[in-house]
């Protein structure tokens, strides 16, 4: 095979796919909208609440909160002198914004090496996971939106020093994912 022809190939085969579809549900303030318009969401949300006991509408509640169901979602770069980038925020990533450190903790963890933080499966199960093991260390209750918020944002020895309590807007965005899990309970519990 000629080079021209195999380039021809391989550039037909990298314009075929590759990249998934990150972009955010249409309407984020109805679950069954939702639901309707990424039935693999709520497929991979149910198998999380099967397998770690954390509610569908906790989940979809603190996905909305992180990445707004953006599966590429990123931190906003950093930038010196105000216009030179520097990096990121924080290495958070996908759906969950999970951290590299806790990412790889919890593929160890789980035995799952081949997880992607932009994959709503692993993600949904990686917040499973976490906040399953929430609940075991710090008896925060798997229904409880706010305090699993809390405690996923400020991670678990965060929690339990209460480095939340001094941050006003912390609070006020915990509050807001709480009010955000009971209304998607509502939802699905109305359009099952």
């Amino acid at each position: 095979m000629n080079r021209f022809l195999k380039l021809a190939i391989l550039m037909l085969v990298a314009s075929c796919g590759g990249g998934g579809n990150y972009s955010a549900p249409r309407d984020l303030e109805n679950a069954c909208a939702i639901v309707a318009e990424r039935p693999a969401y709520y497929r991979a949300m149910q198998r999380t609440e099967s397998r770690w006991g954390i509610p569908v509408a906790v989940q979809m509640a603190a996905i909305h909160q992180e990445s707004k169901f953006i599966g590429d979602a990123r931190t906003p770069h950093q930038y010196a002198l105000g216009v030179i980038p520097v990096g990121r925020q924080s290495s958070a990533y996908g759906y969950s914004q999970a951290l590299d450190g806790t990412w790889e903790e919890y593929q160890q963890d789980t035995g799952n090496r081949r997880a992607r933080r932009d994959n709503i499966r692993d993600a949904t199960d990686f917040m499973g996971w976490y906040m399953n093991e929430t609940t075991r260390r710090l008896g925060i209750s798997k229904w409880d939106a706010r305090g699993q918020y809390l405690a996923y944002h400020e991670g678990r020895s965060g929690y339990a020093r209460g480095s939340y309590r001094s941050k006003g807007w912390l609070m006020s965005v915990a509050n807001r994912v709480q009010s955000r899990a009971e209304m998607y309970h509502a939802q699905l519990s109305a359009c099952r």
